[in-house]
């Protein structure tokens, strides 16, 4: 069993820490929100055993030397960071994982660079090219999506995720995976991350980047997050997930969105943080997914 290491990652005069073990192709693992790094956990070293290189970096802002001086957080910003990765790393093309904000950040990163990435599996997030079909056809998702709303009112929103020392996450963690029992460890460490200078203000930046319709970064990310994707892609969802309804699947992955391949794999009885809730299941779709399209090595 490989070691984990930390490494030093830089870009755009950000520092980033990533977590990373074994030898061999490059597996790249992008976390979601609230979360960190920590999220892989049952990820690293199970993907590393079968012969790959895999790394999990904190993403941009979530600690205080990745924190963007200009509030560069949109998801074209948090794309260009996995190529500086990948260059760091000196990695030509890897298999690109990513759960929600790093699924999101997968599927634009495919959609500027797709020669880069040998897979795309993205977990808890949906494609987001026929986003009003999938409004449509689960009205409910509407309510699940109400948090966003509130994400657009900065003081408000850092305000209450910061209060009752971060009660927000863990009420995020129980309706978006109800019937997981997580450690208090678990927890306890993304509230340790979230307690750095800057990171509250920044992991809820995301979202008001994410729909500022006058900003030229946010019209790019949403070009690129709805183009037609041409990396083989493996869509996992759990059946529970109280955050990005698991119906969505249906109306919005559609194969012919999906210009190398897509497969869709739902599991029962998971809900968001699936990869942390169902590990070994997780885990075998994952590898298995890598062994059918291995890295390009020309």
């Amino acid at each position: 069993m490989s070691a984990i290491e930390l490494l030093t990652l830089e870009h755009d005069g950000l520092t980033f820490t990533a977590r990373a073990t074994g030898s061999g192709p490059l597996v790249l693992l992008l976390h979601g929100f609230p979360d960190d790094f920590h999220s892989w956990d049952a990820q690293l070293e199970a993907i590393a055993a079968q012969g790959y290189r895999v790394v999990a970096p904190m993403m941009r802002g979530y600690e205080s030397s990745s924190c963007s001086p200009r509030d560069l957080y949109h998801l074209i910003h948090l794309a260009s960071d996995v190529f500086a990765w990948m260059k760091h790393i000196d990695a030509k093309q890897c298999h690109l994982v990513g759960h929600d904000w790093g699924a999101l950040t997968s599927y634009v990163a495919a959609a500027l660079q797709p020669k880069k990435f040998a897979s795309l599996t993205t977990l808890a997030i949906p494609h987001l090219r026929r986003g009003l079909q999938g409004v449509v056809g689960v009205p409910a998702q509407l309510v699940k999506s109400a948090y966003i709303l509130l994400m657009q009112f900065q003081k408000a929103s850092e305000m209450i995720v910061e209060r009752d020392d971060y009660a927000f996450i863990e009420t995020l963690w129980q309706r978006w995976s109800p019937g997981w029992h997580y450690s208090q460890a678990d927890i306890e460490q993304v509230k340790t991350t979230f307690r750095a200078e800057g990171v509250t203000h920044a992991a809820t930046q995301y979202y008001r980047c994410l729909l500022q319709p006058l900003s030229l970064s946010t019209q790019q990310s949403w070009r690129l997050l709805t183009s037609k994707v041409s990396v083989p892609t493996l869509a996992i969802t759990g059946e529970k997930d109280g955050c990005m309804d698991s119906r969505l699947y249906d109306s919005l992955m559609r194969e012919q969105d999906f210009e190398k391949g897509l497969e869709v794999r739902r599991i029962a009885d998971a809900g968001h943080f699936l990869h942390r809730e169902a590990p070994v299941v997780v885990n075998e779709l994952i590898l298995d997914w890598l062994r059918q399209h291995p890295v390009s090595t020309g």
